[in-house]
């Protein structure tokens, strides 16, 4: 018999099962996204920050680019490989 707690032993079993991994990290990885949108949203408040339109669609569309190529890896699909953001 087996001397490890058996929710112990389901975490380990889950950690090394495929489906197991992609749900929990998907649900870390997407859920903790959603908070960082959120907080890029945040800069939107014109009563704490200045910007310009310019600079605004440079982030809306470095960000829609993203959400693009994560389209196009679920697809199975090549991606054009990683870029940076920077406003300026």
């Amino acid at each position: 018999m087996s001397t490890k707690p058996r929710a112990l032993e389901a975490s380990i079993k889950q950690k090394r099962d495929p489906r197991g991994r992609f749900v929990e990290l998907a649900n870390k990885r997407v859920n903790a996204t959603i908070v960082q949108i959120r907080l890029v949203g945040n800069l939107s408040n014109k009563k704490n920050y200045e910007y310009t339109v310019e600079e605004a669609r440079k982030i809306i569309k470095a960000l829609q680019r993203e959400v693009d190529d994560l389209k196009t890896r679920f697809k199975g699909e090549e991606n054009d490989g990683e870029s940076n953001f920077n406003v300026l």
